[in-house]
């Protein structure tokens, strides 16, 4: 008896880990699925599909769920990641335009970590030192596996500009994406998944007016389309799995956890498209697998 309820507090302290690793195979694997789009598709389109595919699913799933009592400030906390999270995703496509990727996506990526931690921290959360040294090796993880090969810069652009304006972009854009986390992460656990429904209205709603606004035409060939969609799809599981942990479990070792879909998105690369990491690379995955092992420990 006591064997079965030490394992039960074993796998009550494991959830939420185990939910943030799968959110981050998730969201890398939605990443990887939109850069294969985007290479063809301008990104607008792409992420209105993507965005629009997501909330239709979780509007017909939401019946199958139990029954949860979600509040006004639930709601208004999801409509608030929409908001952060639709420009982020925005942000983050226009800095990839203007800078160069090895260096936009770290700063995304550590930007976008750092605002949950720093904001658990001074609410008060304590994680154990394992947790601290996974969530400090975890944040290098994302910054090394994220460095791409450097390439040569465009002749006819001044040198040193395009890098700086993504750089700046790019902060903007992680600043954004970490209040999408915390603001999810303030929602209640009997709210269930309808902060995601409020969060999707409001992204999509975004996007779909900036759309209008260009007048960006949302054509695309059916097999680009399916991959689009099947992209958003895999990104509204990505979101489900990340609220799911962060609900039941300590925010800033489970935002650090959810935050290393830049390894899965190399992984997939690499056995995808036969693309080779390079040195970097595989240290951060080499990173990111000792981040997980000390904060799940």
């Amino acid at each position: 008896m006591l064997d079965f309820a030490a394992e039960f507090v074993l796998a009550a302290h494991t959830m939420p880990f185990l939910l943030a690793i799968a959110s981050a195979i998730c969201y890398g694997s939605a990443d990887f699925i939109g850069g294969i789009v985007t290479r063809r598709l301008a990104a607008i389109p792409v992420v209105l599909l993507s965005q629009a595919a997501g909330l239709l699913a979780i509007g017909v799933l939401m019946p199958l769920f139990p029954p949860t009592t979600p509040t006004t400030s639930d709601f208004v906390w999801g409509g608030a990641a929409g908001l952060a999270g639709g420009t982020g995703v925005a942000l983050l496509y226009h800095a990839l335009a203007i800078g160069t990727m090895s260096v936009v996506a770290p700063t995304t990526a550590v930007a976008a970590v750092a605002i949950p931690v720093i904001a658990s921290i001074a609410l008060g959360e304590r994680p154990g030192w394992q947790a601290t040294l996974g969530i400090l090796i975890g944040i290098g993880a994302i910054v090394l596996v994220s460095r791409q090969t450097p390439t040569a810069a465009p002749a006819d652009s001044p040198e040193g500009a395009p890098r700086s304006l993504g750089v700046g972009v790019a902060l903007c854009s992680g600043v954004a994406i970490g209040l999408f986390l915390l603001a999810l992460a303030q929602t209640r656990p009997s709210a269930g998944l309808w902060p995601l429904v409020a969060s999707r209205v409001v992204s999509v709603s975004l996007v779909g007016g900036v759309a209008v606004a260009r007048r960006t035409s949302l054509r695309m060939s059916t097999r680009l389309g399916a991959l689009t969609i099947a992209g958003g799809l895999v990104d509204m599981v990505a979101n489900a799995l990340y609220l799911l942990a962060v609900q039941i479990g300590p925010l800033s070792p489970v935002v650090t956890l959810s935050s290393l879909y830049p390894a899965s998105t190399v992984l997939l690369a690499r056995a995808v498209l036969g693309e080779r990491l390079n040195v970097w690379q595989m240290v951060g995955v080499a990173c990111a697998l000792l981040a997980v092992i000390l904060i799940v420990s």
